[in-house]
Protein backbone atom coordinates (compact mmCIF):
# COMPACT_ATOMS: atom_id res chain seq x y z
CA UNK A 1 0.00 0.00 0.00
CA UNK A 2 2.98 2.60 0.76
CA UNK A 3 4.09 1.93 -2.83
CA UNK A 4 1.52 2.99 -4.22
CA UNK A 5 1.02 5.81 -2.29
CA UNK A 6 4.33 6.59 -3.28
CA UNK A 7 3.84 6.24 -7.09
CA UNK A 8 1.01 8.34 -6.85
CA UNK A 9 2.74 11.23 -5.24
CA UNK A 10 5.69 10.53 -7.78
CA UNK A 11 3.32 10.97 -10.78
CA UNK A 12 1.52 13.83 -9.23
CA UNK A 13 5.02 15.45 -8.58
CA UNK A 14 6.02 14.89 -12.35
CA UNK A 15 2.30 16.28 -13.69
CA UNK A 16 3.44 19.36 -11.52
CA UNK A 17 6.92 20.04 -12.61
CA UNK A 18 5.23 19.57 -15.96
CA UNK A 19 2.60 21.57 -15.48
CA UNK A 20 4.55 24.20 -14.88
CA UNK A 21 7.73 24.18 -16.96
CA UNK A 22 4.64 24.97 -19.81
CA UNK A 23 3.67 27.86 -18.42
CA UNK A 24 6.99 29.49 -18.03
CA UNK A 25 7.92 27.96 -21.50
CA UNK A 26 5.10 29.79 -23.01
CA UNK A 27 6.58 32.99 -22.25
CA UNK A 28 4.72 36.59 -22.22
CA UNK A 29 1.02 37.10 -23.97
CA UNK A 30 0.77 40.61 -24.70
CA UNK A 31 -2.71 40.25 -26.16
CA UNK A 32 -4.12 43.84 -25.25
CA UNK A 33 -3.65 47.81 -25.55
CA UNK A 34 -0.46 49.42 -25.32
CA UNK A 35 0.92 53.05 -25.03
CA UNK A 36 4.37 53.27 -26.57
CA UNK A 37 6.93 56.07 -26.38
CA UNK A 38 9.48 55.96 -29.01
CA UNK A 39 11.80 58.68 -30.21
CA UNK A 40 14.04 58.74 -33.34
CA UNK A 41 16.84 60.81 -34.93
CA UNK A 42 13.63 62.26 -36.62
CA UNK A 43 11.57 63.29 -33.49
CA UNK A 44 9.41 60.97 -31.30
CA UNK A 45 5.56 59.70 -30.48
CA UNK A 46 3.36 58.33 -28.40
CA UNK A 47 1.29 55.67 -30.44
CA UNK A 48 -1.65 53.05 -29.15
CA UNK A 49 -1.09 49.80 -30.23
CA UNK A 50 -3.64 47.05 -29.58
CA UNK A 51 -2.25 43.43 -29.78
CA UNK A 52 -3.96 40.14 -30.23
CA UNK A 53 -1.34 37.22 -29.54
CA UNK A 54 -2.64 33.47 -30.73
CA UNK A 55 0.83 31.15 -29.27
CA UNK A 56 3.93 33.06 -31.21
CA UNK A 57 1.56 34.89 -33.48
CA UNK A 58 0.77 38.41 -33.19
CA UNK A 59 -2.09 40.53 -35.02
CA UNK A 60 -3.09 44.32 -33.80
CA UNK A 61 -3.07 47.73 -35.25
CA UNK A 62 -0.63 50.92 -34.67
CA UNK A 63 -2.23 54.21 -34.42
CA UNK A 64 0.17 57.43 -33.88
CA UNK A 65 2.29 59.98 -35.90
CA UNK A 66 2.86 57.12 -39.13
CA UNK A 67 -1.11 56.86 -39.16
CA UNK A 68 -3.00 53.48 -38.58
CA UNK A 69 -1.80 50.36 -40.03
CA UNK A 70 -2.38 46.41 -39.45
CA UNK A 71 0.58 44.95 -37.90
CA UNK A 72 1.88 41.28 -37.65
CA UNK A 73 4.45 39.59 -35.51
CA UNK A 74 5.59 36.83 -33.39
CA UNK A 75 6.10 36.36 -29.23
CA UNK A 76 8.62 34.04 -28.51
CA UNK A 77 9.40 33.59 -24.90
CA UNK A 78 9.84 36.99 -24.00
CA UNK A 79 11.26 38.27 -27.47
CA UNK A 80 8.41 40.58 -29.71
CA UNK A 81 8.91 41.18 -33.13
CA UNK A 82 6.75 43.01 -35.37
CA UNK A 83 6.29 44.92 -38.66
CA UNK A 84 3.19 47.10 -40.25
CA UNK A 85 3.74 49.17 -43.32
CA UNK A 86 3.28 53.28 -43.77
CA UNK A 87 3.39 55.38 -46.62
CA UNK A 88 6.53 57.79 -45.86
CA UNK A 89 6.69 60.96 -48.67
CA UNK A 90 4.70 58.87 -51.15
CA UNK A 91 6.63 55.36 -50.42
CA UNK A 92 5.60 52.48 -48.74
CA UNK A 93 7.80 51.78 -46.07
CA UNK A 94 8.20 48.73 -43.22
CA UNK A 95 8.02 49.78 -39.83
CA UNK A 96 9.90 47.33 -37.76
CA UNK A 97 9.56 47.02 -33.92
CA UNK A 98 12.50 44.44 -32.29
CA UNK A 99 12.30 44.48 -28.50
CA UNK A 100 11.67 42.33 -24.94
CA UNK A 101 8.39 41.72 -22.56
CA UNK A 102 8.32 41.98 -18.77
CA UNK A 103 5.04 41.75 -17.46
CA UNK A 104 3.05 44.68 -18.50
CA UNK A 105 6.03 46.69 -20.09
CA UNK A 106 8.37 46.38 -23.43
CA UNK A 107 11.38 48.17 -24.56
CA UNK A 108 13.33 47.74 -27.91
CA UNK A 109 14.18 49.03 -31.00
CA UNK A 110 12.61 49.82 -34.29
CA UNK A 111 13.44 50.79 -37.77
CA UNK A 112 11.42 52.86 -40.22
CA UNK A 113 12.20 51.64 -43.89
CA UNK A 114 16.00 52.27 -43.33
CA UNK A 115 15.22 56.18 -43.01
CA UNK A 116 15.10 56.33 -39.52
CA UNK A 117 16.06 54.30 -36.60
CA UNK A 118 15.32 54.54 -32.59
CA UNK A 119 14.29 53.16 -29.21
CA UNK A 120 10.69 52.33 -27.67
CA UNK A 121 9.40 51.64 -24.48
CA UNK A 122 5.66 50.59 -23.63
CA UNK A 123 3.56 49.68 -21.00
CA UNK A 124 -0.11 47.78 -21.49
CA UNK A 125 -2.76 49.53 -20.50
Amino acid sequence: MKSIIRIVAGVIFVVGLLASARVVGQGANITGDWVFTVQTDQGGGTPTITFKQDGEKLTGKYNGQLGAADLTGTVKGNDVKFTFTVDVQGQQAPVTYAGTVEKNTMKGTLDIGGMATGTFTASKK
